[in-house]
């Protein structure tokens, strides 16, 4: 971690062990007679940046999906730092979780789509500012300096009193991106989040995520078919095929010596 940047000591995860932060047991998603997940079994370690590959229809996002709650397994239980996130200990029994428990829990995790969901009503600071006042409780002031910080790190401080439709593209995505950091999750879920963009305006999306990967310790799990960003800044790159982890290892493994024929079918397809 960087020691001469005061942002990036606030943003970065004040426990970062190397422990294990998420869990999915024996997980399961199925749309209709599709299933989407097929009893997935995969862990990430506290401060590591994980990256999911794969087809389209794999999986991938729906790992997100059920991380924010925004879908529910169907079977097998989700885990983020020891808690169960979408069920919780009734006596010696496990059963679904309700609303507060897993909205505890899910505090700890912020996300960043395909698409902004900027409120466009709200200039760039209050859509910063906005959850972690109403969400955390944290008082205007101290929300506002720490937005400021952020958008300083992602490059926006000149436009915090603009409205979304007065930036472009690359530029509402990382409000997006200080907008999740400024909850202080443990977890940083992104979700293909260029894919909207023109192409002019990927690069510095990407800068902004590797400065955030190089100097912060915060856990990233990530979605992307930028293949140059993933070898860059993973720890560890998963393989999807049909719901399930088919190979996984260091970017320099999976990149350059794929052992599964799927994986190295994928990475001739999309490098």
């Amino acid at each position: 971690m960087s020691a001469d940047s005061n942002t990036s000591k606030e943003t970065a995860n004040p426990a970062v062990d190397g422990s294990e932060l998420i869990r999915f047991d024996h997980v399961t998603k199925r749309f209709g007679t599709n299933t989407v997940l097929d009893s997935l079994d995969f862990t990430v370690s506290s401060g590591k940046h994980v990256t999911l590959i794969g087809p389209s229809g794999s999986g991938k996002t729906t790992i997100l999906r059920l991380l924010m709650t925004l879908l529910k397994p169907d079977e097998g239980t989700i885990r983020v730092g020891g808690e169960y996130l979408t069920h919780e200990k009734k006596g010696d029994k496990l059963v679904p979780a309700g609303e507060k428990h897993t909205r505890e829990v899910r505090k700890n995790i912020g996300m960043v789509f395909q698409q902004f969901n900027l409120f466009p009503n709200m200039k760039v600071l209050r859509n910063v500012t906005e959850a972690p006042v109403h969400v955390l409780g944290m008082p205007k002031e101290a929300a506002e300096e720490r937005a400021h910080e952020l958008l300083d790190l992602v490059g926006l401080t000149e436009h915090v009193d603009k409205y979304p439709t007065q930036l472009s593209g690359g530029q509402q995505q990382r409000v997006a991106i200080a907008r999740a950091l400024a909850m202080r999750p443990q977890v940083l879920l992104l979700d293909e989040v260029t894919s909207a963009l023109d192409p002019e305006l990927v690069a510095g999306v990407l800068d902004v995520l590797r400065d955030i990967a190089h100097t912060t310790d915060i856990t990233m799990l990530c979605v992307t078919h930028e293949m140059n960003f993933a070898r860059d800044i993973s720890d560890d790159v998963l393989m999807f095929d049909s719901g399930r982890v088919i190979e996984s290892g260091p970017p320099e493994k999976i990149f350059t010596e794929p052992e599964h024929e799927r994986t190295r079918e994928f990475l001739s397809a999309v490098l």
